[in-house]
């Protein structure tokens, strides 16, 4: 059952994919039950395309991170708050929502401050958290909140007294549907899938193509890799493949990510919430390498959400060479068995319909 037609769903969400595409899946799956959903968002998501957001009505609320920054910078990015809280805040009062969502990160902070601001009947908040470790946003926010939905059962700082849910990441639809497809092991060609957040990790473009250099030529001649590389890298990473004997497709970005997933047999990548989540709904082993110096090392938290159960292993940058990276990747080609049973273990961590309970958890408590 859907809200009254006069009272839409808010969804707060900008900055990087790992906030924007949870946010992406849970409005595809509202839109689908018949609501009215509207996305309050922040001036540099403008770049984000997206097919789900385009069919729904936007608001840009000016905002800006305090995190890491100077004092002056600090400074603007407050003035830049208060100005997007009191953007936000007429926004909202026209619009009069059942409810607001908000996915984390700075773009989160002023609509979630202005529902709370808004005098009589204020709309439901709620927050949802991605990573294993509570964002510094939320953990601001969560005072102004109603109720906080979590991604991992076992998420860190987590405050005291507040209603908390564990519903999982929401997937978009196209991953959503590599739920349950079988894995199977590689027999002939070896799908490697290597991938570094929304940017592309530097450091794999050497590390990656070293590692892989040195592995016997016979799995050499069977890789087929697939890398998300820097634009100012990929001549480099082609010629190391080349003089390698490696097939490989470079790009700095991938925009058929299902397909990857699908046809992947082992993945490298960084350990960002998004990330983690959809290798987890596709259930494909995975080598998580977190980003170092990651705020409150919350990709470390991520990936061992999921190499606590034998979904995955991860290994840090600091330390890691390229015979580590190389035996470790050999050591997993070379057992197909303990591919399989990581990938069923992966299969097994994840929540492919988070984004159903989140939106049931919305419809639910804005009708109560």
């Amino acid at each position: 059952m859907k809200l009254s037609a006069g009272s839409p769903i808010v969804i707060a969400a900008g900055g990087t994919g790992g906030h924007f595409f949870p946010a992406e899946a849970l409005a595809a799956e509202l839109i689908e039950r018949g609501e009215r959903v509207v996305l309050l968002t922040d001036a540099r998501s403008g770049g984000l395309a997206s097919t789900v957001f385009a069919k729904t009505e936007r608001h840009v609320v000016a905002g800006g991170g305090l995190a890491g920054r100077g004092v002056k910078r600090a400074f603007q990015g407050m003035l830049a708050l208060a100005l997007g809280t009191l953007q936000a805040r007429t926004i909202l009062r026209g619009l009069k929502p059942g409810a607001i969502v908000a996915f984390g990160g700075y773009p989160s902070v002023p609509p979630i401050l202005a529902a709370a601001s808004i005098l009589g009947a204020k709309p439901l908040r709620v927050l949802h958290e991605q990573n294993a470790v509570l964002g510094r946003a939320n953990r601001f926010l969560c005072r102004f909140a109603d109720i906080l939905a979590i991604n991992f059962s076992c998420t860190q700082r987590l405050p005291h007294g507040m209603q908390t849910i564990v519903v999982g990441n929401p997937v978009r639809p196209l991953i959503r549907e590599l739920y349950g497809q079988n894995y199977t092991a590689p027999v002939g060609t070896i799908e490697l899938l290597v991938v570094g957040g929304s940017l592309g990790a530097k450091v794999f473009s050497s590390l990656v193509p070293k590692a892989l250099t040195q592995l016997p030529q016979d799995l050499r001649g069977r890789l087929h890799v697939t890398q998300q590389c820097r634009g100012e890298d990929i001549e480099a990473v082609r010629r190391a493949y080349d003089d390698a004997g490696i097939r490989a497709e470079l790009s700095p970005f991938f925009d058929n990510v299902a397909t990857l997933l699908k046809r992947a047999h082992l993945i490298i990548s960084r350990a960002g919430a998004s990330t983690v989540t959809e290798i987890a709904v596709a259930g494909r082993p995975a080598i998580f390498i977190p980003l170092p110096g990651a705020i409150d090392d919350h990709q470390r938290a991520n990936a061992d959400a999921l190499t606590a159960n034998g979904g995955a292993v991860r290994l840090d940058q600091s330390g890691l060479t390229t015979e580590i990276l190389a035996k470790e990747i050999e050591t997993f080609l070379m057992n197909s068995e303990r591919l399989t049973e990581m990938a069923t273990a992966s299969t097994q961590a994840s929540e492919p319909n988070a984004a159903a309970r989140l939106a049931d958890l919305i419809q639910e408590r804005v009708r109560a």
